[in-house]
């Protein structure tokens, strides 16, 4: 594969410290670690990723995030233009992306130092963020109930308002409300969102481009719209990537629709093993049904690049990939002319 490693390794740089969350996005990784402090590495930044601006020097081993250390920081979420993590005490902090206040702040774009989001959300817990390319969205929880803010560019109508304005600061996104869906988890793709209920249904708005919406169509919503497909199943877990969404049911089944490129839907296997249909209406992974083992959570590509690939880890702590694999991103060894992998294959890391 022209160099390139396609097996799981073992960071050694971080023997002895305990890692409770990994987070991947354009060109850089964050962990966090069981006290609290972040480590990160790939490019220097923790901003814009494209352009050759900033962030052309690349760290290759973990390295602590020192502006972080005085944060307890439990989740850290990687857009393409800006970085946030979220502390123990439910405050959010961003990096970058702030020189005409896209965030709230001002700031410069090679910025290191974490700011304290400001806006609607300075006083009031927030017990999840999630960020795509462009925005961030936090779950937060107030006395009446769990409740879903927005921030960043509102191109396509992502930010959930019923508009395609960008927001400044975090704005409440009040159609849960008239939905009467209480959200427990939120998720940031490239261009389109979703969030799972408390009583199972699921919701998604956003760019509707190769159905990644749901709704048998290609159009965008710009407000939360439930997946009626999806009405006798009990979601319990969302994930959404570039195009690509995936929810797993609390009987472990899993669902997926949108962009097919590369195989990592794991619909529509040929012959060859490999699939790129397009689905508009969420369709069951029976390819994950082979496993014969309930799956808990759903990773997936979220970045404006395709060479898509998705990861499935069962209750047991078993992992299994796949996608595209032709840069080693399945962990696992293709043979000649192969560049992707339509069935689940485990790969050799233990998890448990």
């Amino acid at each position: 594969m022209n160099g390139v490693l396609a097996r799981s390794v073992m960071c050694r740089f971080l023997q002895g410290i305990r890692i409770i969350q990994a987070t991947a996005g354009a060109g850089r990784t964050m962990l966090i670690s069981d006290a609290g402090r972040v480590y990160a590495f790939g490019k220097d930044s923790f901003g814009e990723a494209l352009y050759g601006v900033q962030g052309s020097e690349f760290v290759t081993t973990p390295h602590p995030v020192e502006s972080l250390k005085n944060v307890f920081v439990v989740q850290a979420a990687i857009g393409n233009f800006f970085t946030a993590v979220l502390s123990r005490e439910g405050k959010v902090y961003t990096f970058s992306w702030g020189s005409d206040a896209k965030l709230g702040h001002q700031t410069e774009a090679s910025d290191l130092e974490p700011r304290p989001l400001l806006g609607a959300l300075e006083n009031v817990p927030v017990v999840q963020i999630a960020a795509g390319y462009c925005y961030l969205l936090a779950l937060a929880f107030q006395p009446a109930g769990m409740s879903v803010y927005s921030v960043g560019c509102g191109l396509g109508g992502k930010l959930g308002h019923g508009s395609k304005t960008d927001e400044r600061y975090p704005r409440l996104i009040e159609q849960f409300q008239a939905l009467n869906i209480q959200p427990v988890e939120v998720a940031a793709g490239a261009w389109h969102a979703a969030v799972v209920g408390r009583d199972g249904r699921v919701c998604t708005w956003g760019w509707g481009r190769f159905g990644c919406l749901g709704h048998g169509n290609e159009e965008c919503e710009s407000l939360p719209k439930v997946v009626e497909a999806l009405s006798k199943v009990k979601a319990i877990h969302v994930a959404t990537g570039d195009y690509t969404t995936f929810v797993v049911s609390e009987d472990g089944d899993v669902y997926s629709f949108g962009c097919g490129e590369s195989s990592s839907l794991g619909h529509n296997i040929g012959a060859d093993g490999q699939g790129r249909q397009n689905v508009l209406s969420p369709e069951l992974v029976t390819s994950l049904k082979q496993v014969k083992e309930r799956v808990v959570h759903i990773s997936l590509t979220n970045s404006i690049y395709w060479n898509a690939h998705t990861f499935a880890l069962t209750e047991s702590g078993k992992l299994y990939g796949f996608g595209a694999g032709d840069k080693g991103q399945l962990g696992v060894e293709f043979v000649a002319d192969q560049s992707e992998r339509g069935n689940p294959e485990r790969i050799d890391i233990d998890l448990t």
